[in-house]
């Protein structure tokens, strides 16, 4: 297992840190695929103007080139900025406009989804 520890004052340690744009909890369906590499499947977990996270189980380079394909997208180009335990952070190379982050969030996201089992209200 490799655990990226990125250093203080580093774009990969800001990121991670301190976030230019809120993230939304999304559990969204989907495509990886590194410059050169074959797509992958994987789920992004979470989204904002600027980038996402989502799972990738083989290890993503730091700095690698990227395209995140989701349902009823075209591909997102993205820079992989972090990858811990099968998990990629990546910064969206455009940022996303509003509205369409709205739309994106309005369906995917998790956050007002009821327990499965075993809480109550």
């Amino acid at each position: 297992m490799f655990r990226v520890k990125p250093d203080v004052g580093s774009y990969e340690y800001v990121a991670q840190e301190d976030r230019c744009a809120p993230r939304v909890e999304v559990s969204i369906p989907g495509y990886i695929r590194v410059v050169g590499g074959k797509r992958l499947a994987t789920t992004t977990r979470n989204i904002s103007l600027s980038g996402f996270a989502a799972i990738a189980v083989a290890r993503l380079n730091i700095g690698a080139k990227c395209w995140l394909t989701l349902p009823n997208m075209e591909s997102l180009e993205a820079e992989v900025v972090w990858w811990d335990r099968g998990i990629v952070g990546c910064s969206f190379r455009n940022l996303f406009t509003d509205s369409d982050l709205d739309a994106m969030i309005e369906r995917w996201k998790t956050s007002d989804r009821k327990p499965r089992w075993g809480a109550t209200e």
